[in-house]
C-alpha cells in the first residue's frame, strides 16, 4: 500500500461508521443509477431492434452459461472468500503476504478460466440442444452457440477485473468497482448501437466483450494507487490460497445452485412458446434495476464493515450493522414493489417502443408482477448471506441454498401448468397477480417468477432464524416494526395512486399518468412514513447535515 493510501484507510476509520457507510452507500447508489440508466437506454436500443422473440432468444439463452460461469469462478464466490482473508492480512500489517496472495489467486483464478472456457467453447452446440434450450430450432441453437463462444471472453477478462473490485473494495474504495459497470454497459450499448447494424445480435456479444475490458482497465489506476504488486507466480500449495479456496467452494456451489434456477426458468420458458424467454427475461432484469440500486448497492459497503466486526468479535457491531442495512432495504424495496404492480406497465410502454406486441408487453409486466415480492427479498438476501461470509461461514448457506433450489426446481415444474390453466378461469378477476391481464400465449410465464420468489422468501427466512440464534439476537422487534411501518406507508401510496388513476382516467395518457401516480405516490409515502415517526426517515437528515472528515478514496485519484 502506498503511504497516501495508507493515511486515507487511517483517516478513514475515524469516520463515524453509520455516516461513512452512508456517504460509501450512496456513491455506489449513484453510480449504479447511472450504469443503470444506461442499461435502459441500451435495453430500449436492444427491445426497438429484436423486440420479444426468436433472435433475442438466442442472446438470452447463450449468456446464460458463461454468467453462470462468472459467478462461479471469478464473482460473487471468489469476493466473498478473498476480501475476509485479504483483509485480515491488511489488518495485521502484512503487506507483503496480502500481494502475494492477489498474484496467486489472480493467476489461479484466470487460468481456470481459460480451461473452463475452452472446454465450454467446444460443448457448446451439445450445452444449447440439452441443457441451455432445448425447445430452440436447429438455427437458433446454433446461433446459441456461436454467441456463447464470443462471450466466453468476457468471462476471461471478468476473470481478472472481479478480483480487483474485490482488492479495492476491501481497502473501503467503492468509487471505481461503482464506474465499472457504467463502462461495462457502455460497452454494450455501442455493441446495440452501432455493432449490430453490420453483425446482428452478435454485435451485442462484441459490444460485450469491450465493455468487460473498460470494466478492468478502469480499475487498474486504483491497484496502483494502493501499490498492488503483481508477480507470475502459481503455488497451489500456498496455505493462504487455499484458505481462500475452502471459503469459495461452498459459495461457488451455492451460486452455481442460485444460477440453476435462472438456467431452470429460461429453459422451460423455451417451451413455453416464442418470446416466453425473452418476457421473462425482461421482467427479471427490469426487477434487477430496483434491486441493484437498493439490495446489491447496501451489500457491497456493508460486507468490508460485516468482516471486520467479525473479525474482532463484536456481536453487537454485527447485529446492529446488519439489521441497519436490512431496514434500509425495507424502506427502499417495499414501496419499490407495490409501484411496480401498479404502474409498471406503463413504464414498459416506454420500452415496447413499437418493438413489443401488446401481448409481448403484457407478457413482461405479468413477469414483473409476478416477482414483485422478489424485489424485496432479493435484495435482503444480498445482506443475510453476506452475515455469515463474513464470520467466514459459506457452508451454512450452501445447505440453505440448495434447500431453495429444490424449491424453486419443483414450483418451476408445476406453477407454470396450474398457473397458464387457471388464467381463462379467472380472466375476470383482478389479482395481485394480474391474471386478467395474461395474454393466453404466454399464461404460465409468470409461474417461473414465483417460483423463483418463493423459493428466495424461504432462503431468506431460514438463514436469518440461524443468525438469530447463532449471534443471540437480529434486533428483530426494529425491523418488525420498520416493516409494519413501511407497510402502513405503501398502502396509503397505492391508495392514492388507485384514487389518482380514477381522477385522470381518460384526461391523459398511460405514461403521464404513471409519472403523476409516481410523483404523488412517493410524497404520500414519505408524508405516511414520518407521520409514524419511522425511524429510518426521522435519522435521515440529521445524517446528511453530518459532516464525514473523509471519504475512503485514494489520495492519488482525488488529489
Amino acid at each position: 500500500m502506498t503511504d497516501a493510501a495508507a493515511v486515507v484507510m487511517k483517516d478513514a476509520s475515524r469516520t463515524p461508521p453509520i455516516a461513512r457507510i452512508a456517504r460509501s452507500t450512496a456513491i455506489v447508489m449513484v453510480l449504479l443509477s447511472v450504469a443503470k440508466m444506461i442499461a435502459l437506454v441500451q435495453k430500449l436500443i436492444i427491445v426497438r431492434r429484436f423486440g420479444v422473440g426468436a433472435e433475442w432468444d438466442t442472446f438470452v439463452a447463450a449468456n446464460q452459461v458463461p454468467e453462470q460461469l462468472f459467478s462461479l469462478i471469478a464473482g460473487g464466490a471468489l469476493t466473498y472468500a478473498f476480501i475476509p482473508v485479504f483483509g485480515g492480512m491488511l489488518t495485521r500489517g502484512d503487506h507483503k503476504a496480502a500481494w502475494r496472495l492477489v498474484s496467486n489467486v489472480m493467476n489461479t483464478v484466470f487460468v481456470v478460466a481459460l480451461a473452463v472456457s475452452v472446454v465450454v467453447f467446444i460443448a457448446a452446440p451439445w450445452l444449447v440442444t440439452h441443457v441451455v434450450a432445448p425447445g430452440f430450432s436447429p438455427d437458433s441453437a446454433a446461433q446459441t452457440a456461436g454467441l456463447m463462444r464470443v462471450l466466453l471472453i468476457s468471462l476471461l477478462i471478468f476473470s481478472l477485473s472481479g478480483l480487483a473490485s474485490g482488492i479495492l473494495q476491501t481497502h473501503q474504495h467503492f468509487l471505481l468497482p461503482a464506474l465499472s459497470p457504467i463502462v461495462y454497459d457502455l460497452g454494450v450499448l455501442f455493441g446495440a448501437a452501432f455493432l449490430t447494424r453490420r453483425f446482428g445480435v452478435y454485435g451485442i456479444a462484441y459490444g460485450a466483450v469491450i465493455g468487460a475490458a473498460a470494466h478492468l482497465l478502469i480499475q487498474v489506476p486504483g491497484l496502483i494507487a494502493y501499490g498492488m504488486q503483481w508477480r507470475p507466480r502459481l503455488d497451489l500449495r500456498d496455505p493462504d490460497l487455499r484458505g481462500v479456496i475452502r471459503l469459495m467452494i461452498p459459495r461457488a456451489i451455492g451460486l452455481g445452485l442460485l444460477n440453476i434456477n435462472l438456467l431452470v426458468a429460461i429453459s422451460l420458458a423455451s417451451q413455453l412458446g416464442t418470446g416466453a424467454a425473452s418476457a421473462y427475461n425482461w421482467g427479471w432484469a427490469l426487477m434487477q434495476l430496483p434491486e441493484t440500486l437498493i439490495g446489491t448497492a447496501m451489500g457491497v459497503v456493508i460486507f468490508p464493515t460485516l468482516a471486520t466486526l467479525s473479525a474482532a468479535g463484536d456481536r453487537v457491531g454485527k447485529r446492529a450493522a446488519m439489521s441497519g442495512a436490512l431496514r434500509f432495504i425495507l424502506i427502499g424495496t417495499i414501496p419499490a414493489a407495490f409501484l411496480m404492480v401498479l404502474v409498471g406497465r406503463p413504464l414498459i410502454g416506454i420500452l415496447q417502443g413499437g418493438a413489443f406486441s401488446a401481448s409481448g408487453a403484457d407478457a413482461v409486466y405479468v413477469v414483473l408482477q409476478a416477482f414483485a415480492f422478489g424485489l424485496i427479498v432479493h435484495s435482503c438476501v444480498e445482506i443475510v448471506a453476506r452475515s455469515f461470509y463474513a464470520d467466514k461461514d459459506t457452508v451454512t448457506p450452501l445447505y440453505v441454498a440448495l434447500l431453495s433450489a429444490v424449491i424453486n426446481f419443483a414450483l418451476a415444474l408445476t406453477l407454470p401448468g396450474l398457473l397458464g390453466a387457471n388464467a381463462v378461469r379467472f380472466s375476470n378477476v383482478t389479482s395481485v397477480f394480474a391474471f386478467g391481464m395474461w395474454p393466453f400465449s404466454y399464461a404460465g410465464v409468470n409461474g417461473l417468477a414465483v417460483a423463483n420468489t418463493v423459493a428466495v422468501s424461504v432462503e431468506v427466512l431460514v438463514l436469518l432464524l440461524i443468525l438469530r440464534q447463532r449471534w443471540q439476537g437480529i434486533n428483530g422487534a426494529v425491523l418488525i416494526t420498520t416493516i409494519a411501518k413501511t407497510l402502513a406507508a405503501s398502502l396509503a401510496m397505492s391508495a392514492a395512486i388507485v384514487l389518482i388513476g380514477v381522477l385522470l382516467n381518460g384526461h391523459a395518457s398511460g405514461l403521464v399518468q404513471a409519472i403523476i401516480k409516481i410523483g404523488i405516490g412517493v410524497i404520500v409515502f414519505f408524508a405516511v412514513a414520518i407521520a409514524l415517526r419511522t425511524r429510518e426517515f426521522l435519522e435521515l437528515p440529521a445524517l446528511l447535515r453530518k459532516r464525514v472528515t473523509s471519504v475512503p478514496l485514494p489520495v492519488p485519484l482525488d488529489g
